[in-house]
């Protein structure tokens, strides 16, 4: 009878519960509703319409995906840059950044002026950074080919050649590595001294002691920086559109519009085609398709880390 009669009581504690549960939950699912769920959604529904943002949209079936699939010419080269772009830029990046990291937990003296000057790059806006940059790897006028050419060296063309307009991105890239040097950083800084001493005593070198104590303390924090890095490259946008703009040379007014990519498609990436297609084109529809076919890759990649990041934690236990 007891039981009975709290029955209610119980009832009430328990929806309670599920409110306060839901109220402490509530910015994070406005958010993602607003910033993720409806965009989402809307993009999968524009996918199949013909809307060219003035007129109301008409359902066309799959002929947006057919066309970005098999008849866009421009999808090939932004999806090969894309790609290329993760793959080498992430990649250096963490290489670059765990470097410098190392380097700037074993200086001595000095460390303060160290730290500030490789990090102050990554706090330039990419657009400042990336003129910067244009100017100072000008073929013609720019002082690194001067430099170069006084000691003899062959300078490239950089931004206005197709086959280092990608590498010279990346030099962009690891200048501003200030933001994965603190990380790792932290994460080098938090390995146990202990094991350090461990290893000392049984005569390991400093290879080892990176092979065997180090490595395994921050690989959580070096999957951090692939999976974001793979993340934002993905997204690679500015820095690429700015560099193609300046480096052709031509005076954007009012009105102009200019195809990004320059020299030759070479710096052309997927955002840049999904702007070029739903703003300047109109073209929402096949815009969309590429923001579904990027965000499949991109939640693909990710994914396939993840997993080889558990299946080494598995194999390690």
């Amino acid at each position: 009878m007891a039981t009975l009669t709290n029955a209610p009581a119980l009832r009430r504690k328990a929806r309670r519960e599920r409110l306060r549960t839901l109220g402490f939950l509530s910015p994070w699912l406005v958010g993602f509703t607003v910033f993720f769920g409806y965009p989402l959604i809307a993009t999968v529904y524009f996918s199949f319409m013909h809307y060219n943002q003035i007129k109301a949209p008409t359902f066309v079936g799959l002929r947006n995906w057919r066309y970005v699939l098999e008849q866009m010419p421009l999808f090939g080269p932004a999806l090969w840059n894309t790609l290329w772009l993760v793959v080498v830029m992430v990649a250096l990046r963490v290489v670059f950044g765990l470097g410098i990291g190392l380097l700037a937990t074993k200086v001595k003296s000095g460390v303060g002026f160290f730290r500030t000057a490789f990090y102050l790059p990554y706090l330039a806006p990419p657009v400042a950074a990336t003129v910067a940059f244009v100017f100072l790897l000008n073929p013609g006028t720019g002082p690194v080919n001067d430099i170069l050419g006084s000691i003899g060296i062959h300078a490239p063309n950089w931004f206005n050649d197709p086959a280092w307009a990608k590498p010279s991105l990346v030099l962009l890239s690891l200048w501003g590595i200030g933001d994965l040097m603190v990380i790792f950083m932290a994460a080098l800084l938090d390995v146990p001294k202990e094991q350090y001493e461990a290893a000392d005593l049984d005569g390991a070198g400093a290879f080892h002691k990176f092979r065997y104590v180090t490595w395994p303390s921050i690989t959580p924090i070096v999957m951090f920086a692939v999976v974001t890095g793979v993340v934002q490259t993905m997204q690679y946008y500015t820095q690429a559109l700015v560099a193609g703009k300046l480096a052709s040379g031509v005076s954007v007014g009012p009105g102009t519009v200019i195809q990004p990519g320059y020299p030759d498609h070479s710096t052309l990436t997927v955002p840049q085609l999904v702007y070029s297609l739903g703003f300047q084109n109109f073209n929402t529809g096949a815009a969309c398709v590429l923001s579904l076919v990027l965000f499949a890759i991109a939640m693909a990649v990710t994914t396939l880390l993840m997993r080889r990041r558990t299946g080494l934690l598995s194999a390690d236990d």
